[in-house]
């Protein structure tokens, strides 16, 4: 794929996160890369590599993560392979939902510059926002 093609990202739920630094702490932990077990390859997997796992906190895209690359798991089951390389994003309001969603390049937020502060809507009203299926 041509480097300035677009690529085709995806969105996830940090799970059980309370915060973005909860998060950065999580993938402190890790080595140079993770892997997340989904049911099923994505039909657009190869779209995916080179693109970026964008996660969700407080129904907000906060953060992503570089995809590496698909990898059969147990029980007909796949891994997507992540870099723990966490970079923060200008905060984009987003519902909440279960499992991955395709994210298009022309809808992913911008990286946060270094010492750049994103400017997040208040957990309260984005989680408010989301229920009344405006966000």
């Amino acid at each position: 794929m041509d480097d300035d093609a677009p690529r085709l990202h995806m969105t996830k739920v940090a799970y059980g996160a309370q915060s973005l630094a909860e998060v950065h702490a999580w993938f402190a932990q890790r080595g140079p890369e993770a892997r997340l077990t989904t049911r099923y390859l994505p039909k657009r997997h190869a779209e995916m590599v080179g693109g970026s796992l964008f996660w969700v906190l407080k129904h907000q895209l906060v953060a992503r993560s570089p995809i590496l690359g698909f990898e059969e798991a147990e029980g007909g089951k796949t891994h997507i392979v992540i870099s723990t390389e966490l970079i923060d994003v200008h905060p984009v309001p987003r519902r909440a939902h279960q499992g991955w969603r395709y994210l298009e390049d022309k809808d992913a937020p911008r990286d946060l510059a270094t010492g750049e502060a994103g400017e997040a809507l208040p957990a309260g009203l984005a989680g408010e926002l989301a229920k009344l299926g405006l966000v």
